[in-house]
C-alpha cells in the first residue's frame, strides 16, 4: 500500500483523523483499485494541506487578519482529489482512474470547475463565500450526515442549538446562491425567469408554473439554481455534493449516508413527530437502532446456546464432512472439546495427533471453535492426544509514524487460503485506542480490535495479501499489538 501522508504536528494529525475517511471514500470512487485509491487520496491530501497553508500565509491574510475565501476542509480535500485525478489523466496515469471519470474529465462538464469564476456551479461559489464555521456546519450536517452531537463537538457549539444554527446557515446559503445566480452571465431567457424562480423557491408549498418547469427541464444552470434556492425541499445535500464535488457527487453522498448509518449516527433529524409532537432527533433514531441490535443479539445468543446443546456427528462423536466452517463464515457456537487423554511418561509408542485451528483468547480460558479435520485413536490404550494450531496466515505490523499522543500504523496479512471475506483481530497491551481506519471498518472492545473488510477488498486469493491502515492514540507506552487472528484463526507474526 502506498505511503500515507505523515502528520507533521498535532493539528495536522487531528485534521487527518477527521478528514481521511471522506477523502479515501471519494478517491475509491475515482479509481479502479484500492492501491490507486490510497495513492490518489494521499496526493490529494498533501495538495489540500499545501493550499490551506498558502491561503493562511498569504499577504492578504497577514494584512487583514482574515483568511481568503475558500471551502471548508472536507470539500476542499475532495476537490483536491478531483484536481489530482485531472493531473493523472493529463500526465498519462489515467489507466488507474474510473473510465467514466476519464470521460467526464475530458468533457465540457469538467471545465465548469476550472473556468471563469462566475460560470462555476452555484453551490461551489456560495459555499466558498460563507464564513468558515457556517460552511463547515452546513457540509457536516447536510453532506456528511453527522449527528448534531458530533457536529456540535467539532465546532464547539451547544448541541441544543445546532438545529437553529443550521436553519440560519441554510438561509445564508440561499442568499449567497441567489446573489451568485444574478451575477452569472445569463442569456435573456434565463434572466427573465430569475425573479420568478426566486419567488417560487422561497415558499415550500408554491407550485412551479408550467413555462418555468419547461425551462428548468432544458437549462442546466437554472435547474442547479432551483435546487440551491430551495433548501427546505430535501434536495440541498444533492445540490451541495453535485455542485462542489462534481463527478461522483451523488455516489459520494450515498456512501456517506451508509457510513453514518453504520456508525449509528442516524444522520440529520428527520421531521417526524414523536408521540408528544416533538421532532425525533438523530439520537432518538440511533437509540432505536441500538435497541433493535440488542434484541437481535439476545436472539442470536439464545440460538447459539440451543445449537451448542444439540448432539453433533455420529454415535462416536465424529465430525462429518461439511462441519468445517469456511474462511468467511463465523462459527455460531463452539463445540465441546474432547477430554484430553494423558499418557504415562514411560510410554514409548508415538502418539497420534489432532490438529485444531481456531481462536485463542489471551488467557486461554474460553474454548476455541470446533476441530478442523479428523481425529484418530491409538490401537492400544496407552496413546495420548496432542493439540496443535496450524497458522494459515502471517501478519506484518508496521508503525509508520508516532507523535506524543498518537501514531499511524499499517497491518499486512498474507493468507494461504482464498477468502471471500475477512476479519482481522488483535489486542493492545497499553490501552491504545483506534480512532480512524481506512481500507477496513473498525470495532474495538477494551483492548481487542477487529478490522472488517471494505466492500471493494473482501476477496483475497490463496497466498494473496490484504492490508489496511489506521490512526490510534496512546498514553504512557505504545507496545506492538499481539494475538493476531484472521477470521478467528491465529496468525503467525513476522518481523
Amino acid at each position: 500500500m502506498p505511503d500515507l501522508p505523515t502528520p507533521k504536528d498535532a493539528a495536522e494529525a487531528a485534521l487527518f483523523s477527521e478528514c481521511w475517511d471522506a477523502v479515501i471514500s471519494y478517491a475509491d470512487l475515482c479509481t479502479a483499485g484500492a492501491t490507486a485509491a490510497t495513492q490518489l487520496a494521499s496526493e490529494a491530501f498533501a495538495l489540500g494541506i499545501r493550499e490551506v497553508r498558502a491561503a493562511e500565509g498569504g499577504p492578504g491574510a497577514r494584512d487583514t487578519g482574515r483568511r481568503s475565501p475558500r471551502l471548508p476542509m472536507i470539500p476542499l480535500l475532495l476537490t483536491a482529489v478531483r484536481s489530482t485525478a485531472a493531473d493523472w489523466e493529463e500526465g498519462g496515469q489515467g489507466d488507474d482512474l474510473d473510465p467514466d471519470l476519464r470521460l467526464w474529465l475530458n468533457s465540457e462538464k469538467a471545465t465548469r470547475y476550472t473556468g471563469p469564476p462566475l460560470q462555476r456551479p452555484l453551490a461551489l461559489r456560495a459555499l466558498r463565500d460563507l464564513q468558515d464555521a457556517d460552511a463547515t456546519l452546513l457540509w457536516l450536517a447536510e453532506v456528511e450526515a453527522l449527528p448534531y452531537s458530533v457536529v456540535a463537538r467539532r465546532l464547539g457549539l451547544d448541541p441544543a442549538l445546532v438545529g437553529e444554527e443550521l436553519t440560519e446557515v441554510r438561509r445564508l446559503f440561499r442568499d449567497r446562491c441567489h446573489r451568485a445566480h444574478l451575477d452569472m452571465p445569463l442569456d435573456p431567457n434565463c434572466r427573465s425567469y430569475a425573479r420568478l424562480l426566486d419567488a417560487v423557491t422561497r415558499s415550500p408549498g408554491a407550485d412551479i408554473p408550467a413555462d418555468l418547469s419547461r425551462h428548468l427541464a432544458t437549462c442546466v444552470e437554472c435547474a442547479e439554481a432551483a435546487a440551491c434556492l430551495r433548501p427546505h425541499g430535501g434536495g440541498l445535500p444533492a445540490a451541495l455534493a453535485g455542485g462542489v464535488i462534481g463527478w461522483g457527487g451523488l455516489a459520494y453522498l450515498e456512501r456517506r449516508r451508509r457510513a453514518a448509518e453504520v456508525r449509528l449516527g442516524a444522520g440529520r433529524p428527520d421531521p417526524v413527530e414523536g408521540g408528544h409532537g416533538e421532532l425525533k432527533s438523530g439520537a432518538d433514531r440511533a437509540r432505536t437502532v441500538r435497541n433493535g441490535l440488542l434484541v437481535a443479539a439476545v436472539l442470536v445468543s439464545l440460538l447459539a446456546l440451543a445449537v451448542s446443546l444439540m448432539p453433533f456427528g455420529g454415535a462416536n462423536g465424529d465430525i462429518t464432512a461439511g462441519d468445517t466452517p469456511s474462511d468467511s463464515s463465523p462459527v455460531a457456537a463452539p463445540r465441546p472439546s474432547p477430554p484430553p487423554v494423558t499418557s504415562s511418561p514411560s510410554s514409548a509408542s508415538p502418539s497420534p495427533t489432532t490438529t485444531v485451528s481456531g481462536t485463542r483468547t489471551g488467557d486461554d480460558k474460553k474454548p476455541g471453535p470446533e476441530p478442523q479435520g479428523t481425529s484418530s485413536s491409538a490401537a492400544g490404550g496407552g496413546g495420548g492426544a496432542t493439540v496443535k494450531e496450524a497458522a494459515t496466515c502471517t501478519v506484518g505490523y508496521d508503525l509508520v509514524n508516532e507523535w506524543p499522543d498518537g501514531f499511524q500504523a499499517t497491518v499486512t496479512v498474507t493468507t494461504t487460503r482464498a477468502l471471500t471475506n475477512w476479519s482481522v483481530g488483535w489486542s493492545f497491551k497499553d490501552g491504545q485506542q483506534v480512532g480512524q481506519m481506512w481500507d477496513a471498518s473498525v470495532a474495538q472492545t477494551g483492548s481487542r480490535v477487529t478490522a472488517t473488510a471494505a466492500d471493494y477488498n473482501k476477496a483475497v486469493p490463496a497466498h494473496g495479501t490484504l492490508s489496511f491502515g489506521f490512526l490510534a492514540s496512546w498514553k504512557t507506552k505504545n507496545s506492538p499489538p499481539y494475538d493476531f487472528t484472521l477470521n478467528g484463526r491465529p496468525c503467525a507474526k513476522t518481523g
